[in-house]
């Protein structure tokens, strides 16, 4: 799944007017866990 992840960032980042090549890194520690979610992405996950 990471690969998919990698080429989905890529292609929305090189959608952006101006940006020619994006060079994405996949990083995977630390782990992602709930508690990493901001506050203000909580607020949209609410609605």
């Amino acid at each position: 799944m990471g690969e998919v992840i990698v080429e989905n960032v890529k292609r929305k980042v090189g959608a952006i007017e101006g940006i020619k090549e994006a060079k994405v890194k996949l990083v995977w520690d630390p782990p992602w866990t709930p508690a990493r979610i901001s506050e203000d992405a909580m607020g949209k996950m609410a609605k």
